[in-house]
């Protein structure tokens, strides 16, 4: 958390997770290069850097989209989670520079503008192995440039957490644009089934830990249709929840964090005001909600963040009445403070 914008400390964990990050990319780089060398020995230069950039921007981008879901369904992830979009700028990056290569080996030396002769330089035919690829392949790099220039802090701070994250679901799109890319492109110019099958393995891999993170959400979405006499929702047993953890349950179709702590029950909503983070996956440290993905904090009564911060989350009221947490569905404005329940001893 932070009230102003400075200059990144490296602290041991960035430097550790971007050292991974970078040799990464250098061993996927030479997992490429080295064996089409060898088995391809008249290839050109230009065509390795092509593939080899290429085929690495392609493998990151699932690395990249597989991180989330993997984060939902263990927790042990959630380090890859925390330094996320520096793989996000590394990805556009190593895109770059396969798109210039490319427009520098195919499209700069003739009279046609290169940008122009992305479009034109292969016409539309019957067959599907003749549908042009590279319009793909540019909408994509744009989309990526554009979630790679907004990944700082400031565009989350000045356009709002919401506006952000849909802005940065946009990357979906981006993988679709690519998948696309690489399926025309290797209809048109590969013989090779490896091609095919590793694409394949890539989508089924992605669309997978997807719908296996969905199934889990669906399951924990399950509307709470319990009432007391006063409108509140019984909600779960003050058992069920560890101390200075949450328990996530869904009233009236919001999802809301039930917390236990020093003797005391509170509920705020799950939702982060960073990065829309599943705040009741998190635990209280020090007196605060600390969120799991990226340690901003909520005073658990007033849903506020300790001053100088200023995020705000809705509060619910909530009571105990034998063993059983009560929650009333209506939120409290952001920010407002609430009384906890006190657990009968």
């Amino acid at each position: 958390m932070g009230v102003e914008y400075t200059s990144v400390q490296w602290n041991r964990q960035k430097k550790f997770y971007d050292f991974a990050l970078v040799g990464g990319v250098a061993i996927m780089l030479a997992a490429f290069a080295v064996p089409t060398k060898v088995l391809f020995p008249l290839i050109t230069d230009e065509i390795l850097i092509i593939r080899t950039f290429g085929g690495t921007a392609f493998i990151l981008l699932h690395v990249i989209l597989c991180i989330g879901p993997l984060c939902r369904l263990n927790p042990r992830f959630l380090p890859l989670l925390y330094n996320r979009r520096h793989a996000g700028v590394t990805l556009f990056l190593l895109a770059l520079i396969h798109a210039v290569m490319v427009i520098a080996t195919y499209h700069a030396g003739g009279n046609t503008n290169p940008f122009l002769s992305l479009f034109t330089s292969s016409p539309l035919t019957a067959s599907v192995a003749g549908v042009p690829f590279q319009p793909f392949g540019f909408f994509a790099l744009v989309i990526l440039f554009l979630l790679a220039a907004t990944s700082h802090d400031f565009w989350l701070a000045n356009l709002s957490a919401p506006v952000w994250k849909s802005l940065h679901m946009l990357v979906y799109v981006a993988y679709a644009l690519l998948v696309l890319h690489v399926t025309f492109g290797v209809l048109q110019g590969e013989a090779s089934p490896v091609y095919a099958v590793a694409m394949a393995v890539g989508l089924v891999t992605v669309l997978g830990l997807h719908l296996k993170a969905a199934c889990k959400e669906i399951h924990a979405d399950h509307e709470i249709q319990s009432r007391a006499d006063d409108g509140c929702v019984d909600a779960c047993a003050v058992a069920d929840i560890p101390e200075n953890r949450a328990r996530i349950v869904c009233v009236a179709g919001e999802r809301v964090a039930i917390f236990k702590h020093d003797g005391k029950i509170s509920a705020v909503s799950n939702v982060c005001q960073h990065q829309n983070g599943p705040l009741g996956e998190g635990k209280i440290v020090s007196g605060c909600i600390t969120c799991p993905w990226h340690g901003y904090q909520y005073v658990p009564e007033t849903g506020a963040s300790p001053p100088p911060f200023t995020e705000k989350v809705p509060t619910f009221q909530v009571r105990v009445k034998n063993g059983r947490v009560l929650v009333h569905p209506q939120p409290n404005p952001a920010g407002t403070k609430t009384e906890p329940a006190l657990i009968a001893t």
